[in-house]
């Protein structure tokens, strides 16, 4: 499944599906091959909380599977989509799906580009990476594909499947700098701590990303333990610090530099005021040290450790999983099969030691801390000055870059969709010139609008039509005027002969209560008083939308034709005394007119509405002349 009830707001999901059914060795093989491709891209790389690895998974088909916590760093997640398209691009029988808990984010930034028919509840098992391209499977072949459907598709019609330039540039265009892109985002900054930090630091860089986790994530549990320091500041405030030179991602960085952190009691901090590189180079220590120590003990009063892939665990994994096929242990088949287990798990513990010691860090810390080591061992050396961090700095600019971009993809579409617009008003103006509109009935504009609303609109908003009529209706702007005025003048005459029958008189739908005498109130039995209290009701919204405008912003029944009769100007101090019915009908043609008036020829949604309903108004080309 592409999602799920509840998935974590910040991890990324993939998985890798051969072309073929694989057996377990041959899964485990294709399983080794990857990652040592992969070896050159992320042996310098620093992960904020998990490294990319993955997993054999037989559910629903044989396929390598894994999950990456990115945390705050999206920097890595970005990073784990440049690799799955590296897989791609060096197997090209391999189909690899990539989610996180927003769906296929991938197709959020090629939205513009994207077919119409494609929303989020139509996407699942659709969106693949093929041979280094993006690939959607069409929903005129597959409306509803499982997951082995679409990769049966993206075998055997691969040219089908593959996506649009447009889309394949918008989803690349964000890969396209790694992994230079990956270096830069590494961080080099010399810091001072205690002699055991340092010690831990050099044998396993990558525990930096522990450490600032146990930092920015402490709570008031974590914190007694930073106040004791009882692992990694044995000698107290008698501790050597030694200037060390460490590498962590930029946001590790960025966390670590913006929170303030008074140092405990116990930790021998430099006077301030001094050398301010130097104090700045231990308080930056400071919080390393003591997210280690926190980390330390929170990890070992958990019990997490020793719940690692160990061999025999993962032995018991493979005899339940049926990988020695009922096999005698001892066998000739037995043993070779074993041996294929074993340099499996040898090779593949190698690269995926770092995402042990990420989830089980007591064990190798203990055994690192039980070497000789001395402060000796770290004077003399040569630390490199730390990076120039300004970037820390210049978030904005680099914001206002992104947004810019941004804007730029929204102008960019917005005029092709004008061009297209044009480039059709151009065409139906030149083939409907000789049109007959005499035939042409406004009041079917009204009908149409709401044969739209009761038929197309929905509590989710208006769906446009799969099979709508597309036949567009042209007329001549002056006559269609007309026709609109004589409409409005009729339809005010008719409610004039029948304003003594208002409920059938009016065509509004919110018709207000004109009986202000209570001589039409009927019903005068009603126990509960339910018509006294809307009559009552009505009278006082009456009185208050008295006092306003709202009025005058609408067309009523009675206005037309009052106003086309000379002498008869009380007929609006009248008016002031009773709310006459909204006209729906006139005033829904006259403010889609005013709304496509005001779009001044581009697309708006007035134009949109109609294009809809399949009704197709010119542009006054007369306009000014």
């Amino acid at each position: 499944m592409a999602t799920q009830s509840r998935l974590p707001d910040d991890t990324v999901f993939y998985s890798i599906y051969p072309d073929s059914s694989l057996s377990t060795s041959s899964l485990q093989s294709l399983h080794l091959q990857i990652l040592h491709h992969l070896s050159p891209f992320v042996s310098d790389y620093i992960w904020q909380h998990q490294s990319f690895s993955l997993s054999l998974s037989d559910v629903p088909v044989s396929h390598l599977s894994g999950r990456l916590r990115f945390g705050d760093n999206l920097e890595d997640e970005w990073f784990t989509v440049f690799l799955l398209f590296e897989i791609s691009r060096a197997f090209p029988n391999l189909s690899i799906r990539v989610w996180d808990s927003d769906g296929e984010f991938l197709l959020i930034e090629a939205a513009f580009h994207l077919p119409r028919w494609l929303n989020p509840e139509n996407s699942e098992n659709r969106f693949f990476i093929r041979r280094g391209d993006v690939h959607l499977i069409p929903k005129k072949s597959l409306p509803n594909p499982s997951l082995v459907d679409s990769l049966n598709f993206l075998i055997n019609h691969e040219k089908e499947s593959r996506a649009a330039e447009a889309v394949q540039n918008a989803i690349k265009s964000k890969i396209s700098e790694y992994p230079e892109r990956a270096k830069r985002n590494m961080h080099t900054v010399g810091v001072r701590v205690p002699v055991s930090v340092a010690e831990v630091l050099k044998h396993e860089p990558c525990l930096i990303s522990l450490a600032v986790e146990g930092f920015y994530d402490r709570d008031i549990d974590s914190m007694k333990y930073a106040a004791k320091m009882e692992r990694f500041l044995s000698k107290g405030k008698q501790q050597e610090l030694v200037l060390v030179n460490v590498k962590m991602s930029r946001a590790m960085y960025a966390q670590l530099m913006q929170q303030t952190f008074q140092a405990p009691k116990c930790y021998p901090m430099p006077v301030r005021g001094g050398d301010v590189t130097g104090y700045l180079e231990a308080e930056l220590g400071m919080k390393i040290a003591c997210g280690f120590e926190m980390v330390y003990w929170m990890r070992k009063k958990e019990g997490d450790e020793g719940k690692g892939s160990t061999w025999s665990k993962y032995k018991d994994r493979l005899e339940k999983s049926g990988y020695f096929e009922g096999l005698i242990p001892g066998s000739k088949e037995y043993k070779r099969l074993m041996e294929n287990a074993e340099e499996y798990y040898r090779k593949s513990n190698l690269f995926v030691r770092t995402s042990e010691m990420m989830s089980a860090p007591v064990r190798r810390i203990d055994e690192i801390l039980a070497l000789p080591h001395s402060a000796e061992d770290f004077k003399g050396q040569n630390v490199p000055p730390s990076d120039d961090d300004s970037w820390l700095y210049n978030g904005e600019d680099e914001l206002n870059s992104a947004l810019q971009e941004r804007q730029k993809e929204l102008e960019l579409y917005n005029s092709e969709l004008r061009d297209k617009q044009k480039s059709k008003e151009s065409q139906d103006t030149g083939s409907s010139s000789g049109k007959n509109l005499d035939d042409f009935d406004l009041g079917g504009l009204a009908k149409t609008m709401q044969a739209f609303v009761h038929k197309v609109s929905s509590y989710k908003g208006a769906e446009v039509p799969e099979n709508r009529n597309l036949e567009e209706v042209d007329i001549d702007v002056d006559r269609f005027i007309k026709e609109m005025e004589s409409v409005m003048r009729h339809q005010g005459s008719e409610e004039t002969a029948n304003n003594a029958d208002s409920d059938k008189g009016s065509s509004s739908d919110m018709d207000f209560d004109e009986s202000e005498d209570g001589s039409d109130m009927a019903d005068e039995d009603n126990d509960d008083g339910e018509d006294g209290f809307m009559h009552s009701y009505s009278d006082a919204l009456d009185n208050e939308l008295k006092r306003t405008i709202l009025k005058k912003s609408f067309i009523h029944a009675n206005e037309e034709s009052s106003k086309k009769i000379e002498g008869t100007s009380n007929g609006a101090e009248d008016m002031d005394e009773e709310f006459s019915p909204v006209n729906v009908d006139v005033n829904l043609v006259k403010n889609l007119l005013d709304s496509f008036s005001s779009q001044q020829g581009l697309p708006g949604p007035a134009s949109n509405l109609l294009g809809l309903m399949g009704v197709k108004l010119p542009h006054d080309d007369n306009k000014g002349k």
